[in-house]
C-alpha cells in the first residue's frame, strides 16, 4: 500500500470535497447542571492520557483528581484545565457530593476495591481493563451490581466503540465472511515495559506494578485482553479452553511476569482464537507492514478481515479480503489398467492471489437517494481509497467515543456496549490465561467458578 503524504492528502481532499469529509461539527455548549460531575483516581500515564480526551467534551466536568503521587496530581490538574480538588485518599473523593461519576484508572490490583466502595458511595463507574484481578471479584461485583441497576458499570475496552469494529461484527453476524472459524491476534513490541529505576527501592515495585504478579496479570491483562475480547464479540462467546506456551526468557530486570506467550483459545462451536504476543519483534504480518505491533485478522470461508484500532496519530486500518474461488479438484489419472495412477509427493494446486478493499462506512456508501454533489464526493473518494491514497477514518477517536458514551450514559441510564458482563467475561478470560500458562496444561473455562469459591 502506497504511504499517505501531506501533498495527497490534500489532493484527495480537493477530490472527494472538503465538505462532509474534513469539516468537523461544533458541540453544542451544555449547561453546567446537565453535565455529569466526575472524579478521576489515579492520575497515572493512562489517567493522565483520559484526562487529555475527556477535556475535550462538555458533557461532563472533572471536579475531583486522586493520586499518592503529588507530581502526577498536578500534572493531571493542569491537563484536564477545571481547577480540580487534589486528593490523596480516594475514600474523600468517593464522599463529595459533587461527585457524581468516576474514572478508575488505578494498577490492576486495586481495580476491585475501590470499584466497591465508590458502587457503595452510589457513584456511577468507569474501570479500565481488566475489570477485575481475583475470581471471587467476578461473583462479588455481579452481586454488588444487581444490588445496584440504576449505577453504570462501563470497561474500558475502546475498540467495542469503533465504528470499523462494529462494520466487521456487522459483517460476521450478517455472514457476509461465510463461516468465521478462526481469529489471529498478536501485540508485539521491542522490547515492552522497561523497568524504571527507582532512588528509593521500596518505590521500586509500586512504580514499575505492571511487572509484578502481585499487582499485574502482566501480557495477558494488559495486552490480550483487548483482543480476547474481539474474539468473544465476533464470536458471541467466552472460550471454553486455552492453552499455551509462554516463558520468562529475555528481560532479566527483577520482574517475574512472563515477557512472551503463544495463546490458542477453543470456543464452544469450535471456532479459535491464535495469538501471540513477544518482546523480541514489532513485526505484524498484516497491513502490507505500514504498520507495527498489534492488529487481529477474522477469519472465515468467504473471506477475512485485517483490522487494527487507531489512535491519536494513527487511523484505524481494516481491509477486507474475499476469499478466491475454492481450487478446482484435481483427480488423478487412471493408469491403462483402470488402476490408479499414484505418484510421489504432494499434489500441489495454487489458488489465486486476494487483492483486499478497504471496509467502507455508511457515510461513504452511495444510497439511492443520494444527491448528484454527494454520490460524486463518494465515489471519489472510494477511488482513492482503492488506490491506497487515503483510507476511511472514523469521525473520532474511539477513545473519545467510549467517554463520552459513558457520560450520555450516566444522565440517561444507558446501557454501555462495554457493559459489567463484558468486563467481567474479558476478565475471567485474563485469568484462564495465565492459570494455563503457568500451570502448562489445559485450562477450562468452567474452572473460574470454582476458584472463585477459593478465596485467599
Amino acid at each position: 500500500m502506497e504511504k499517505r503524504s501531506d501533498l495527497t492528502r490534500r489532493d484527495a481532499a480537493k477530490l472527494a470535497g472538503a465538505a462532509g469529509f474534513l469539516a468537523a461539527v461544533p458541540g453544542v455548549v451544555k449547561a453546567a447542571s446537565d453535565q455529569v460531575r466526575y472524579g478521576l483516581i489515579g492520575t497515572g500515564s493512562r489517567g493522565d492520557y483520559l484526562l487529555s480526551h475527556l477535556r475535550k467534551t462538555d458533557l461532563g466536568r472533572c471536579t475531583a483528581l486522586c493520586d499518592i503521587v503529588q507530581e502526577h496530581l498536578d500534572r493531571s490538574a493542569q491537563t484536564i484545565g477545571s481547577n480540580p480538588a487534589k486528593l490523596r485518599d480516594y475514600r474523600e473523593l468517593l464522599s463529595r457530593n459533587d461527585v457524581d461519576a468516576v474514572f478508575i484508572t488505578t494498577p490492576l490490583f486495586m481495580h476491585f476495591p475501590v470499584m466497591k466502595d465508590a458502587l457503595l458511595a452510589g457513584k456511577h463507574v468507569f474501570c479500565e481493563k481488566s475489570l477485575v484481578f481475583k475470581p471471587e471479584e467476578i461473583t462479588e461485583l455481579r452481586a454488588l451490581s444487581a444490588q445496584r441497576p440504576k449505577q453504570v458499570i462501563q470497561v474500558g475496552l475502546q475498540r467495542r466503540y469503533s465504528e470499523f469494529y462494529q462494520a466487521v461484527k456487522s459483517m460476521v453476524d450478517k455472514g457476509v465472511l461465510g463461516n468465521v472459524t478462526h481469529m489471529f491476534a498478536q501485540w508485539n513490541r521491542n522490547p515492552g515495559w522497561k523497568m524504571k529505576p527507582m532512588a528509593n527501592p521500596a518505590d521500586q515495585m509500586m512504580a514499575n506494578w505492571r511487572l509484578y504478579r502481585q499487582y499485574s496479570g502482566g501480557l495477558a491483562a494488559e495486552l490480550a485482553s483487548h483482543q480476547v475480547d474481539i474474539a468473544e464479540w465476533m464470536f458471541d462467546s467466552p472460550p471454553e479452553s486455552v492453552v499455551g506456551v509462554g516463558g520468562h526468557d529475555y528481560m532479566f530486570d527483577g520482574r517475574d511476569i512472563l515477557d512472551n506467550m503463544q495463546v490458542v483459545y477453543k470456543y464452544p462451536k469450535k471456532q479459535k482464537l491464535i495469538a501471540m504476543y513477544v518482546c523480541t519483534s514489532t513485526h505484524i504480518p498484516m497491513f502490507g507492514a505500514s504498520r507495527s505491533e498489534f492488529g487481529e485478522i477474522i477469519m472465515g470461508t468467504e473471506g477475512s478481515v485485517e483490522i487494527t484500532v487507531g489512535d491519536d496519530t494513527h487511523p484505524v486500518l481494516a481491509t477486507w479480503y474475499r476469499e478466491p474461488a475454492p481450487p478446482p479438484v484435481v483427480s488423478k489419472a487412471a493408469d491403462k489398467d483402470g488402476k490408479k495412477a499414484y505418484t510421489a509427493g504432494a499434489t500441489m494446486v495454487s489458488a489465486s492471489g486476494q487483492t483486499g478493499v478497504p471496509i467502507l462506512l455508511d457515510r461513504d456508501k452511495v444510497a439511492a437517494n443520494s444527491g448528484f454533489v454527494d454520490k460524486e464526493m463518494k465515489y471519489a473518494r472510494q477511488w482513492l481509497y482503492s488506490k491506497g491514497v487515503m483510507m476511511p477514518e472514523e469521525a473520532k477517536n474511539p477513545v473519545d467515543t467510549e467517554l463520552q458514551s459513558f457520560l450520555s450514559d450516566c444522565r440517561t441510564g444507558g446501557r454501555p456496549r462495554a457493559n459489567l458482563e463484558v468486563g467481567l467475561t474479558d476478565s475471567a478470560t485474563v485469568m484462564l490465561t495465565n492459570l494455563a500458562l503457568d500451570e502448562d496444561r489445559k485450562a477450562l473455562y468452567s474452572e473460574i467458578g470454582v476458584l472463585a469459591g477459593k478465596k485467599g
